[in-house]
């Protein structure tokens, strides 16, 4: 499909959806849409300079999770697709490492007829150290914002999947505002945060009662969220009614991730990582003096560049390069046994505590072979919760890199979603295995065939366990092509 074809089915798109939903009311070289009066919204301002963004006098005597402000938005699939639901963002009071008050925003679409007495909660793998909030999703959600590469693509189409059974979904900037990457326990209470400002929200959004029923999901990037919020919730957060906790590719131990892929195609997301952890809400009081003392001219132009970009982009700064040498800090390997980067490292390791046991249902999806994250620390944490009580089904995707294992797991961790929702999930722990290494794109039903079709055409690009990736790094710069748009309307839970 050319370009000019291509446009002409994303207006055709919009056309359609406007005329159904009564908020398109012309297209042509122009397309006039969802603003407040009428007219195409404007492209949306970074966060940074966003005021929307920016909290009032007195907002840290809020409690956790109050709503410090909200506004209704347009946004849209891959940027240009308008979205037909229902969507509002929340600036909400949350939690920084030391415990003071930050804020953070979250994104809430509401299908028509959406199920009243749920939300799920979805974590996406944003990855991003951008101090601008570039990489924030919501920021990436707003119409006209661009959708950059092969996993935003993938996780706008899971998403989009959940909306279209009629569930209301929130998806937080669970990095905070100072986009905290790799910060767990920072992602963990503002996931929990962000749940407790959407009940909050339930005169606007019809919720049936104060405390809706909850289902987190995230994988990679959205599995640190996913899983440290599933950790902390039965200290944090009790009171929030969770059913269930589904997270793939979780890396669950920060230190084990940095040295399994340093020196790796995948070393970008370390500086990154540095970047995130050094972030004033996480540990840049204790970290910035070490940092300052050890790095390099080099490694310091390394992290700066990661606070400019997002994700994807980070791997093409220094690919196969390694962080723990003497070219990029002065203690080479010894790095990560430096005192007080060990402790702030070990705060980083899920499953170390008891009372951080998830007490709701957890699924667990991984790939053996997985080249980013270890799969032995996901083991570890899932064998840890499992002899401190927990409930967790174990998948092994066998046939799977870390890319397309999201794609092939994603049908599994959609029906544990329902099921959670529906209280049907077994106690006990268990273990499968997936041997698929395509996608059947009638797994979850003929309703969400166009989604599972956009699927599998990111499974194409990344190739068997990734196989097209390594070989050429440049496919995760691809978003999906979705062949005819106009089908995805048939997905959009106006039901």
């Amino acid at each position: 499909m050319s370009s000019f074809q291509r446009l002409i089915s994303l207006l055709t798109l919009a056309a359609f959806i406007g005329a159904s939903e009564g908020g398109l009311i012309n297209t042509g070289a122009a397309l006039i849409s969802h603003g407040a009066d009428g007219l195409l919204p404007d492209k949306p301002l970074l966060p940074n300079v966003d005021p929307f963004y920016q909290p009032p006098p007195g907002f840290e005597k809020q409690a956790p999770g109050t709503i410090i402000r909200s506004r209704k938005i347009s946004t849209a699939y891959f940027g240009l697709i308008p979205n037909p639901t229902h969507t509002w963002q929340l600036l909400y009071r949350t939690t920084a490492i030391n415990g003071s008050a930050i804020v953070s925003a979250t994104t809430i679409f509401k299908p028509k007829n959406a199920k009243t007495d749920r939300f799920v909660s979805f974590h996406t793998a944003y990855d991003g150290a951008s101090r601008t909030g570039s990489c924030d999703p919501s920021y990436n959600y707003r119409f006209l914002a661009k959708q950059y590469d092969l996993i935003s693509s993938v996780e706008m189409l899971a998403l989009r999947a959940f909306v279209h059974d009629g569930n209301i979904v929130s998806s937080p900037d669970y990095e905070g505002p100072d986009a905290a990457f790799g910060a767990g326990r920072l992602a963990g209470t503002g996931v929990l945060d962000s749940m407790r400002a959407v009940a909050n929200f339930r005169e606007t959004l019809g919720f049936d009662s104060d405390n809706p029923a909850v289902v987190g999901y995230g994988y990679s990037g959205g599995g640190i969220a996913t899983s440290w919020a599933a950790s902390l919730q039965p200290t944090y957060a009790p009171e929030i009614n969770i059913k269930g906790w589904a997270s793939g590719g979780t890396p669950a131990n920060l230190t084990g991730t940095a040295v399994f892929f340093d020196g790796t195609l995948f070393v970008g997301f370390l500086p990154q990582a540095i970047a995130g952890l050094t972030a004033p809400s996480a540990w840049g009081a204790e970290l910035e003096p070490i940092l300052n003392r050890v790095i390099t001219p080099n490694g310091t132009a390394v992290i700066e560049q990661s606070k400019r970009i997002c994700g994807v982009e980070n791997l093409f700064t220094v690919p196969f390069q390694r962080i723990q040498t003497k070219k990029f800090q002065s203690l080479g390997k010894d790095i990560f046994y430096e005192p007080t980067i060990a402790k702030v490292l070990e705060q980083c390791i899920m499953g170390q505590h008891r009372n951080e046991t998830p007490t709701a249902p957890v699924y667990m999806y991984h790939a053996p072979h997985d080249e980013v994250i270890p799969y032995s620390n996901a083991t570890t944490l899932r064998d840890t919760w499992c002899n401190a009580g927990a409930s967790v089904q174990f998948v092994n995707v066998e046939n799977g890199g870390h890319a397309t294992t999201e794609i092939i797991g994603f049908p599994g961790a959609y029906k544990f979603v329902q099921a959670a929702f529906n209280g049907t999930i077994d106690s006990g722990c268990s273990e499968e295995d997936i041997l698929d290494d395509k996608m059947n794109v009638v797994a979850l039903g003929a309703s969400l065939e166009p989604i599972l079709v956009g699927l599998a055409n990111g499974l194409a690009v990344a190739g068997r366990k990734d196989k097209n990736i390594m070989e050429d790094p440049s496919n995760l710069n691809k978003t999906i092509d979705v062949q005819d748009p106009s089908k995805l309307n048939e997905t959009v839970a106006y039901r």
